[in-house]
């Protein structure tokens, strides 16, 4: 029978269902935690079932279900324009090789230089410390996109992160308390960093320019961002453009964890 041919196996085939699952695996990731997650599934889906409708040789269901993946390739482009910038920008990144999740794919090169991770808790600490004495303050911790086209905005710096450094920064009187503070792996790589502002029009008025820029950098890479209000000391978790509820420290901290596995 015809559509039995696929059990002529060969090792090319395997290599092209091996490249198809981590090009959906790192498309997933991009999109895991927002709304577009539905719709990336559903897309999933309906792939699947056309290429079954193919395999039976079920030409007119099949016919009708390519005319739409055709025809909906634009309205997806549309749709999924934030998620199309990170993934190039992911493929693009010049650091690659350096970065701690990439590292640990492949631990057993025993990669020298092989960025530390981040010590989620002394972070959170320093935020709380600043929220209490209502100190504001930007965090950006970088992920799998590289951040150094931002980086070069502010002052470089390579120090390890620790509560007294993540203080001083941020303090009122400091220079370098106004921007952005970038976290690479457990350093702190640069202070004073401009970041991007959103212009998403739907962000309420009582947040200012802190989180609106926090909203930004997220939304053009896959960094995740702590905000401290100067105004109200609470303490804001930001993620793909949106910001993450939470409980309390605790569940922050487990949030983050997650997210920077």
């Amino acid at each position: 029978m015809d559509f039995l041919n696929f059990l002529d196996f060969k090792i090319t085939d395997l290599l092209d269902i091996l490249l198809v699952a981590i090009l959906l695996y790192y498309i997933y990731k991009l999109v895991r935690g927002t709304a577009a997650v539905n719709i990336f599934l559903g897309i999933v889906f309906v792939w699947a079932f056309w290429k079954f409708t193919q395999l039976l040789g079920m030409k007119m269901i099949s016919s009708v279900v390519g005319g739409f993946m055709q025809v909906g390739l634009i309205a997806l482009i549309v749709v999924f324009q934030q998620e199309i910038r990170k993934f190039l920008l992911m493929i693009g990144s010049t650091n690659l090789a350096n970065k701690r999740s990439f590292g640990k794919r492949f631990s057993f090169l025993k990669q020298e230089g092989i960025i530390p991770d981040l010590k989620i808790g002394v972070v959170l600490e320093a935020c709380e410390k600043m929220a209490k004495n209502r100190t504001g303050a930007i965090l950006v911790i970088e992920r799998n996109n590289s951040l150094d086209f931002v980086r070069s905005s502010g002052d470089k710096m390579n120090a390890e992160v620790n509560l007294p450094i993540i203080e001083s920064i941020f303090f009122k009187n400091s220079p370098l308390h106004d921007g952005a503070a970038i976290l690479r792996g457990n350093r702190i790589i640069a202070t004073r960093v401009i970041l991007p502002l959103s212009q998403e029009r739907n962000i309420p008025l009582r947040f200012g320019l802190r989180h609106r820029a926090a909203i930004g950098i997220t939304e053009k890479t896959d960094a995740l961002a702590l905000v401290i209000s100067e105004e109200t000391g609470n303490i804001s978790y930001i993620k793909n453009g949106e910001f993450i509820m939470y409980k309390d420290i605790k569940e922050l901290e487990s949030l983050l964890k997650k997210d920077l596995q």
